[in-house]
């Protein structure tokens, strides 16, 4: 997987090209999120990028040293600092902070670790934390085999139900959960009509 991901993002082009997720975009103004914020599965740094630009103190991993390459680059390029490291989730220094928000933008986790990879990043959130997630459903996949530009996995395992990413934030109050058909348009490898799930959920506080 990871040599997968170095080859992608190994070319001077940012695949997913440089503008936030819409998503992600709208939900930091409409809840208002402050603070420290936690990207999951970051890639070429897009959207942590535009979160520091927010005034936001972000930390990134990926398990990509290509991508954290070039997300460092567009920092750089656009005047930020972001904390970015490359590994395996439970080895990596950040899991040891607290953070005000999480944002899981296409953070596809394999399917044995993607249960508890989305329960330590629960965990990993103060009392009132933010989780922002749009991810591709598991109904994505005929529109995928009709228009492959459209992205995501090819394993349905990987993809997303409303009902599972409810269930694997049950200790988060639900702001806002759906499923959608969007139009994606973000590089190369987002081109098209997919179907995601989003959500956005405030944990709730003891």
């Amino acid at each position: 997987m990871k040599e997968m991901w170095d080859s992608r993002f190994a070319g001077e082009a940012y695949v997913y090209g440089t503008a936030p997720n819409a998503f992600l975009k709208q939900s930091l103004a409409k809840y208002k999120v402050e603070g420290d914020i936690l990207f999951p599965a970051e890639g070429e740094g897009r959207n942590a990028v535009y979160a520091a630009k927010q005034g936001l103190k972000v930390s990134a991993f990926d398990i990509s040293t290509e991508g954290q390459r070039k997300a460092l680059l567009l920092a750089n390029d656009e005047k930020v600092s972001i904390h970015y490291e490359v590994g395996n989730f439970y080895d990596l220094e950040l899991i040891n902070r607290k953070y005000n928000a999480a944002a899981l933008i296409f953070a596809h986790f394999p399917p044995p670790v993607l249960s508890a990879y989305h329960q330590k990043i629960g965990e990993l959130l103060q009392p009132g934390g933010i989780i922002i997630l749009e991810g591709f459903s598991k109904n994505n996949l005929p529109l995928k085999q009709k228009n492959p530009k459209i992205g995501g996995p090819n394993n349905i395992d990987m993809l997303f139900t409303k009902e599972q990413i409810a269930r694997h934030f049950s200790d988060f109050e639900t702001l806002q959960l759906e499923e959608s058909k969007v139009e994606l348009n973000e590089g190369d490898f987002h081109q098209g009509e997919g179907m995601v799930v989003r959500f956005v959920g405030r944990k709730k506080k003891d």
